[in-house]
């Protein structure tokens, strides 16, 4: 099994209605929803957008510096992102296509290095703790 990060930046949603929108999130949420039922779900979640707290922490200098706004200037920032546990890379291609056919916006997948625990650590906080 591995982990792999499935996400969008804000900017490829495009310009839409809001009804178009709204009949987005079901859905979105049934994709999440058939994740969860095979056992393939780690996290979901859309980021809030310009009007949300932004800030970054720095600490090349040897000091830690906190800064209000992203640390590099951008036109493009992510959106949301959801983490799948899979077999392999095509069973994160068709999550990411289910994705992207129910958001109606691309999803760009990457996937995560290994490390010892990631799945101990995922099912203690699944089980409260």
């Amino acid at each position: 099994m591995a982990e792999y990060l499935i996400y969008f930046n804000q900017q490829w949603v495009g310009d839409h209605s809001e009804e178009w929108f709204r009949g987005r999130g079901p859905l979105a949420m049934a994709v999440v929803n058939e994740i969860k039922a095979a056992g393939a779900y780690v996290f979901a979640g859309g980021l809030e957008e310009e009007d949300g707290p932004v800030f970054s922490a720095d600490a090349t200098s040897g000091t830690l510096m906190f800064s209000d706004g992203p640390f590099v200037e951008t036109k493009e920032f992510l959106g949301g992102l959801t983490v799948v546990d899979v077999a392999d890379e095509e069973a994160a291609k068709m999550w990411a296509g289910k994705i992207a056919e129910a958001c109606g916006w691309p999803q760009e997948v990457r996937r995560f290095k290994p490390q010892h625990g990631n799945r101990v650590m995922r099912s203690r906080l699944a089980n409260g703790g």
